[in-house]
């Protein structure tokens, strides 16, 4: 499966747990991240990432085209919501592409759970934390 990996500035360093965590996840599908999120994982786990510009930079239209193509599974995007974004126009059309290619989103800890739940119960693994 191919799965993006977004976040926010102040919610890189939650994606990042998030992944050291689930690394045997997500290393067994195809990781794509903008700019600096995908190098700061890259860097504490290890794992192989293509990386797009910056969000800021076309990053989140980058991804956002790869959904309207049908090249995206997975969306784990950890934003912000308590922070203006300058970019808010382009993460706006990112969630709408996802809510319209009904491609799994999860934009918080909590929702990111439940999908890599989901993802191992598709792979026959069971859940996580079992």
């Amino acid at each position: 499966m191919n799965i993006a990996l977004i976040a926010h500035d102040k919610k890189k360093d939650d994606l990042i747990q998030f992944v050291s965590e689930n690394k045997k996840v997500f290393s067994s599908h195809l990781l794509f991240a903008t700019g600096t999120t995908g190098t700061r994982i890259m860097e504490a786990t290890g794992l192989s990432i293509h990386r797009f510009q910056s969000g800021p930079l076309g990053g989140d239209q980058e991804i956002g085209a790869r959904i309207a193509r049908g090249e995206m599974d997975f969306v784990f995007f950890f934003r912000d919501p308590l922070t203006a974004q300058p970019h808010e126009p382009d993460v706006t059309a990112l969630v709408r592409l996802c809510d319209v290619y009904s491609v799994p989103l999860a934009t918080n800890l909590g929702t990111a759970r439940v999908l890599i739940n989901g993802i191992l119960e598709e792979q026959g693994e069971g859940t996580a934390g079992e």
